[in-house]
C-alpha cells in the first residue's frame, strides 16, 4: 500500500520511514539518532555518518540519506543533479549515493528507495514489488 504524501510535503525522516514501509520485507531498524533500513538482513538505506571533525567519531546527519544503487547508475545520478545527489571519498567505489532529503520530492525518493531495495533482494522478491503484489 502506497503512503499518501502531499506533493508539497517536505521530505524528512518520517517521510522516508513511510516510503520504506511500502517495500516488501523491509525492516525499519532506525533509532532516534539515525535511520537504518534492511531487507533480509542487508542494508539498503541509512543516515549519512558525517565526519564533522577530523579525528573524531562520525555523527549522524539526519538531513542526508545514503541509498544503495546499482554501480552503473551511481555516476548518472550524481551528474543528474548535484544539489540532490552527491558522494564523498568514503563512498568512492561503493554502490551508494548520498541524497539531500530537503532537495528531493517524495516520488523521486520512493523510486530511489525501491531501487536500493532491489539491489539487495532476490529477483523473485523484486518481482513482487514490480507486480504490485
Amino acid at each position: 500500500m502506497r503512503a499518501r504524501l502531499g506533493e508539497d510535503e517536505t521530505v524528512n525522516p518520517s517521510t522516508v520511514r513511510k516510503l520504506v514501509a511500502e517495500l516488501p520485507e523491509a525492516v525499519d531498524e532506525s533509532s532516534d539518532a539515525a535511520l537504518r533500513f534492511t531487507v533480509r538482513g542487508k542494508q539498503f538505506a541509512w543516515t549519512y555518518p558525517e565526519r564533522v571533525e577530523e579525528g573524531k567519531p562520525r555523527q549522524p546527519n539526519m538531513s542526508v540519506l545514503v541509498v544503495r544503487c546499482a554501480a552503473a547508475d551511481k555516476e548518472s545520478l550524481l551528474a543528474s543533479d548535484p544539489e540532490k545527489f552527491f558522494t564523498v571519498a568514503h563512498y568512492d567505489g561503493y554502490p551508494a549515493v548520498l541524497v539531500r532529503l530537503a532537495k528531493v520530492d517524495s516520488e523521486e525518493l520512493r523510486e530511489l528507495l525501491a531501487d536500493g531495495w532491489r539491489c539487495q533482494v532476490p529477483k523473485k522478491l523484486a518481482q513482487q514489488l514490480d507486480d504490485g503484489t
